[in-house]
This record gives structure tokens, sequence and C-alpha cells, in this order.
């Protein structure tokens, strides 16, 4: 736009000039023509100054005029402004994210199940397999020649609950193993840790029994047992607290 202007004006000098210089070179008229019959030459008038004021604006026009960089300062300022305002949104994201986590922690470990370690902790729940499958052999076999060894197995690896319910258990074979001589020997062959809370665990036992009676004749039967046990740590023991054998 402010070329085609410029060009514009431009033209309209030219004319401007062209008009003069005719004007000029036209016979004056009245007592003031010049007297033409001497040697010396006509001088041309000096053209004027024609330029408008379009022009002027023309040639000050900014839109022409080359852009100026940025000064640096005015670029740093600008980021010390927005600076604050992305540390403030950074901290209140990192705020929020600071509860959310915490909330979360705390329902991790509300939640039972995420108190068992039975996968994590393996050394501990191999401990608890190995005195406890131990503790089912021993308080689950009978000798008529030593009864007295699974009153002792039973005072070392029974508490609480357990102790009643092996009572129960054995009664029968108790009142019948002097008589028939019996020979019960009781045989983990593998064992699963349900539960494994600190000092508390449950654990599933899979069992193999042998009845052996030596009274008249010799005769042996053969069972399978399946039951969970609970089971709580006292010191360095782990000693059977429960019993369940899924009967009603």
């Amino acid at each position: 736009m402010s070329t085609t202007r410029h060009l514009v004006n431009r033209q309209r000098r030219l004319a401007t000039v062209a008009a003069e210089r005719a004007t000029s070179a036209a016979p004056a008229r009245g007592p003031e023509t010049p007297d033409v019959s001497r040697d010396e030459p006509v001088r041309p008038a000096a053209p004027k100054d024609t330029t408008t004021a379009d022009e002027a604006v023309d040639d000050d026009d900014p839109a022409e005029a080359p852009e100026k960089p940025e000064p640096r300062g005015g670029r740093t300022s600008r980021l010390r402004v927005r600076l604050p305002a992305v540390l403030c949104a950074l901290t209140v994201l990192l705020g929020a994210f600071a509860a959310w986590a915490f909330t979360s922690a705390a329902s991790l470990r509300d939640d039972p199940s995420r108190q068992n370690t039975a996968l994590t902790d393996i050394g501990r729940t191999s401990e608890v397999k190995g005195q406890i499958a131990d503790a089912v052999g021993a308080v689950f076999s009978y000798n008529y020649a030593s009864p007295a060894a699974s009153e002792e197995a039973a005072r070392t690896h029974l508490v609480g609950k357990a102790v009643q319910q092996h009572k129960d258990m054995l009664a029968q074979v108790r009142a019948q193993g002097q008589k028939q001589k019996l020979v019960l020997t009781t045989t983990v062959t593998d064992s699963g840790v349900e539960l494994l809370d600190g000092d508390r665990a449950r654990l599933l036992i899979f069992a193999d029994q042998s009845n052996t009676r030596t009274g008249t004749s010799e005769e042996t039967t053969y069972a399978a047992a399946m039951f969970a046990v609970d089971a709580v740590r006292r010191g360095d023991t782990w000693r059977i607290s429960a019993m369940d054998t899924f009967t009603r």
C-alpha cells in the first residue's frame, strides 16, 4: 500500500516539474518581458521541492523500517513474571499428589490382604512351614508303648484353643490304645501358608496317617487327612493355636 502511494506522489511531482518548465519557456507578457536579444542564455528556474506531505509520511512509514530485535531485558522480565506462576502450579500439583499417595498408602495398610507376607517373606514362610509340619507329626502320632510322648508333644506344640481340640480328637485313640496296642503315625506330605502376618499364620496341611493294631493280629490302615491350623510365634518357636478339620 505504501509503495503504490509513493509511485503516485512521484508521478505528481514529475508532472509539476514538467509544467513549470513549460511555463518558464513561454514568452512573458507586459513590461516585465525580459530582453532575449542578449547573448546570455536563459537559465531555467530551479525546480521546487514538490515533495508532498503524503510522500513525506510515506518515507517515514514505520512499516518500511526494519523490525528491531526485542531487547534481552524485556524477554528476561517476562520470564521473571512467568516463573513464580509456574512454581506455584507445580507446588499445588505436588501437594495434591502427596495427599493422594498418603491416603492410598493408609488404605493399603488397613487392607488385611495387603498385610499377608506369605509370598514376600520367604524366610519366615519357610520357617513356619517347617516347624508346624514337625508339630503336626508329633501331636498326631501315638504309641501305646509310650503314651506320655504324645502328651509331652501336646504341651510343647499346642497353645490356646488347640489344647482342648487335641484332647477331643485323640480321646478315642487313648481309650483303645493299650487294649488294641495302637500305633498311630502322622506324616505331613505338603503344606501351604495361607496367611502370614507378623507373628500370626494360617496353614493348610496335607498328611498321611497309618494306624496299626498289634493286639490279636497286626492290622494297618491308611488314610489321608487335610485340615487347617492357626499358628502363633512365641519367641523363636511357632505353635499351633487352633485347628480346623472342615467338619461341623
